[in-house]
């Protein structure tokens, strides 16, 4: 009931808003712009996400299933088995969700979004194999959904673009700062679950994964730092990907065909997947993405920082973030909105300022925890999300705050 409540929520809480701008501050257009943008929305949804996406799941599904024949997901399962027996106590170490989860975690680390998503979507439909619950989320997807939400990317590719395009004159200057904001929501977002899950964080082999973890992110942001100029590391960074990605899909079909494996009738058994996943969360995805439209034109959101421009001035703290402050409240209801509230604030503070700074590390810091709960949890008819929502958010809200304070320690 928790994903209705919220959607309902949307709807009333937009009409409120949208009657208050009507009454009291003479906008007339108000409930033109709500109602356009709910079939924009609905446009976008199908036309823009799920359609487009239906092409990649068909791709990453069919390449999975050359994967799994060839025993390359097994092979990361076994790997990666004594850290994620400990964190998903639910999952046998010898389950194809182990790998699954692996490959989605080492997309999206490498900013591989296209591929994430379909690794993303296959380990759910995996977890939910193990589901006694049915429509209710079991203990091992909410911390899925909730470390995928937190977001951890080594490297903002499409934020340093984008930085780039509108003339930065350092544009991977943000690269580190986003880089500790999402770990911190990470780590946060892990701990909370397990705390609340009773999973014991004192295990020898989580503290060695983790320090292990903390020590490479560390070394590495050291090293890049200091042996590799801002352009180099942009270059390196997308060269690595993009190698990465290419060598995933060669290493499986040669693999493959040192099993013997017919790998072309594998990937068309695979494939066959892609386009039905992508017809099941279109209602979930619609619905999802007109409920924000509706929060978005309404003018919602510039109450909501408003509203924190003058409470942090009541209180006496400089408020140079809060104009940042509309990329970060849009991020866990619509990355494409907050990409939108980034480049606005880009333009209009500057590419180089403080505000257009810190509004690209909060686009970097986390994920969108609305939009992941209604395409994963949509995929596979799951409507009782449990504390899915509420800790995604607080590691998103860790995420921002570890945005603001790093922003303020490298840029103003």
């Amino acid at each position: 009931m928790t994903l209705t409540y919220i959607w309902t929520g949307f709807f009333i809480v937009g009409f409120i808003a949208a009657l208050a701008q009507w009454l009291i501050g003479g906008d007339t257009e108000v409930f033109k712009r709500i109602v356009d943008g709910t079939f924009d929305a609905a446009r976008v949804g199908v036309m823009e996400i799920a359609l487009p996406l239906a092409g990649v799941m068909t791709l990453w599904l069919g390449m999975l299933a050359i994967g799994e024949k060839a025993g390359a997901i097994d092979r990361l399962a076994r790997l990666i088995a004594p850290f994620f027996s400990r964190i998903f106590p639910e999952v046998p170490r010898d389950h194809p969700a182990t790998g699954h989860m692996v490959m989605n975690f080492s997309a999206n680390f490498l900013g591989l979004d296209n591929a994430a998503t379909p690794f993303g979507l296959k380990a759910m439909q995996s977890l939910q194999t193990l589901n006694p619950r049915g429509g209710e989320a079991s203990d091992a997807q909410i911390m899925f959904l909730v470390l995928h939400a937190s977001g951890l990317t080594l490297i903002p590719l499409s934020v340093i673009a984008q930085r780039a395009v509108l003339g930065a004159a350092d544009p991977s200057d943000i690269f580190i700062p986003c880089l500790i904001a999402t770990y911190v929501a990470t780590v946060v977002g892990l701990v909370a679950v397990a705390l609340r899950q009773r999973i014991s964080l004192l295990d020898p082999v989580v503290i060695g994964w983790l320090g292990g973890v903390t020590l490479f992110i560390a070394a590495l942001v050291w090293g890049m730092s200091q042996y590799l100029t801002k352009e180099q590391i942009t270059l390196v960074s997308k060269v690595v990907s993009n190698v990465v990605l290419f060598g995933i899909i060669v290493a499986f079909i040669v693999g493959g065909l040192a099993k013997k494996i017919n790998v072309y009738e594998a990937f068309i058994e695979g494939a066959k997947g892609g386009i039905q996943t992508s017809l099941t969360i279109i209602p979930y995805l619609v619905g999802m993405l007109v409920a924000i439209s509706v929060l978005r034109n309404s003018g919602v959101l510039g109450f909501v920082t408003s509203g924190f421009t003058w409470l942090f001035t009541q209180l006496g703290a400089n408020t140079d973030f809060t104009p940042a402050l509309p990329t970060a409240i849009m991020k866990p209801v619509s990355g494409s909105g907050a990409r939108a509230m980034m480049i606005d604030a880009m333009k209009t503070y500057g590419v180089d300022s403080f505000v257009g700074r810190l509004a690209c590390i909060f686009q970097g810091s986390a994920d969108t925890t609305f939009y992941i709960v209604a395409l994963y949890f949509g995929s596979v008819g799951i409507s009782r999300t449990r504390y899915a929502i509420t800790y995604g958010l607080l590691a998103e809200f860790s995420g921002v705050a570890a945005a603001i304070g790093v922003a303020y320690l490298f840029f103003h």
